[in-house]
């Protein structure tokens, strides 16, 4: 258990929590020790929030969360809900590894009281704004922000929330004496904040790359174009035109079919796959088979999909169609890779068209990944014989000899093979003869 952040969490919510947890958690072995007796004056850690005024006047949702709590404490103040990996500094909005998505609050009716409240009790030093000049005095210009590049991202561009930028935080162009006059009102700027008054609602902001975290220190300040704007604010823009609804956005964002979206953000979260954590105990992994985690599932479901393709195939090459039927296989070992089916049909079309080598590999492959298959075994075994003829015809014999043996090796019983090598090394005993009468002369 999280000791610091049980001790917060019963110095905010005071002794209701305190008897809650005694009443959820009596039984669990983790919490004795760690609970203070009933009755127990609680003290605020240092630096922690402040309790409200008063434990005694709570609201029914006051009573509902510390009842959540009690109730989920072993899985919330858990050690493992800390991230198994890294942590990516930031996640790159890219539309074709995950759904990029408009503010939560553009489908929502969020009063804009609360909007300006909340932006102005996230918003940090360091974080990337975008807006639009729009007065020049001689101190500095004004800017009406539009957008967030960056920190927790909200719906501000009707709040009409206004930030100063500095005539010492607007860097000299060459060609302008003053650093001023190289900007115009209405020009958009991408600035970085440098100093936020929470108390009366003002904002600092700057054009100088040092006033950004070094995992923005790339990132290019200054007059940018509406094309350069975050791809959330470009949606939230599309949305207001045309009304949609969050389900409609998400599900035609090419990233929301990538098959690697949880993969990708997974990492970036620094979230295990294996053990991710849950607040639902029927979705805690440690109830789970092994076979039903998502790879296993998804494994299933590429090789039946993979099978699809298979027998389309199959249907293809049926009918003399090998052209359509090689793309079917290649689509089916695409979705599964070592799908036997498919390395197998692959094989047997690459044998018709005399791609010997190619069918081998298929063959082997997928005798690899499935030793009691008969067609690989037999289909290998064919095969084999048959580019041993090819090498015999080209004076290989002892390359042919060797693919006849790795025939027989799989198969003793294989007739083809015994009797190929039987004449093969008949015929070599035949050479070895005349050679030896040649060298006796």
């Amino acid at each position: 258990m999280d000791r610091e952040l049980l001790r917060q969490a019963l110095s905010y919510h005071g002794p209701t929590l305190l008897s809650l947890l005694h009443a959820e958690q009596h039984d669990n072995p983790d919490f004795r020790g760690l609970l203070p007796p009933p009755g127990t004056a609680l003290e605020p850690p240092r630096g922690a929030p402040h309790p409200p005024a008063t434990w005694r006047e709570e609201t029914s949702i006051d009573t509902e969360i510390k009842r959540f709590i009690a109730k989920k404490a072993d899985l919330l103040f858990a050690h493992s809900w800390k991230p198994n990996g890294p942590v990516s500094d930031t996640i790159e909005e890219n539309e074709e590894y995950y759904a990029v998505m408009p503010p939560l609050e553009r489908f929502m009716e969020v009063p804009r009281e609360d909007r300006r409240e909340f932006f102005f009790r996230d918003i940090e030093r360091g974080d990337i704004v975008i807006g639009k000049i729009t007065s020049i005095r001689e101190f500095g210009f004004f800017m009406v922000l539009i957008c967030l590049g960056s920190g927790i991202i909200r719906e501000i561009s009707d709040l009409e929330i206004t930030a100063l930028c500095p005539l010492r935080d607007v860097p000299s162009q060459s060609n302008h004496g003053d650093p001023l006059s190289y900007y115009q009102t209405g020009d958009l700027i991408r600035a970085a904040v440098k100093d936020v008054d929470r108390y009366h609602e003002k904002l600092t902001v700057s054009l100088y790359s040092s006033a950004l975290p070094p995992n923005h220190s790339s990132t290019k300040l200054g007059v940018i174009t509406s094309d350069d704007f975050p791809l959330h604010y470009k949606r939230s823009m599309e949305v207001a035109n045309t009304g949609e609804t969050f389900e409609e956005v998400l599900h035609r964002s090419p990233g929301f079919a990538n098959p690697s979206l949880v993969e990708y953000l997974a990492e970036k979260l620094g979230l295990s796959e294996s053990n991710p954590p849950s607040l639902m105990r029927s979705l805690q992994m440690k109830n789970f088979n092994e076979e039903d985690f998502a790879p296993a599932l998804r494994k299933k479901q590429s090789a039946s999909w993979a099978l699809k393709c298979v027998k389309a195939g199959v249907d293809y090459f049926k009918v003399g169609r090998h052209v359509e039927a090689m793309n079917e296989y290649n689509k089916a070992l695409e979705i599964d890779p070592q799908n036997v089916e498919a390395l197998v049909a692959r094989g047997a079309l690459y044998a018709t068209k005399g791609s010997l080598n190619k069918a081998i590999s298929d063959f082997e492959i997928a005798l690899e990944n499935c030793p009691t298959h008969r067609n690989a075994r037999k289909y290998l075994c064919q095969t084999l014989v048959e580019r041993g003829g090819q090498l015999e015809e080209e004076d290989k014999l002892i390359n042919a000899e060797n693919y006849y043996k790795k025939a027989l090796s799989l198969d003793e019983t294989f007739q083809e093979a015994e009797e190929a090598l039987a004449k093969l090394r008949k015929h070599m005993q035949v050479i070895l003869y005349f050679l030896f009468l040649q060298c006796s002369q």
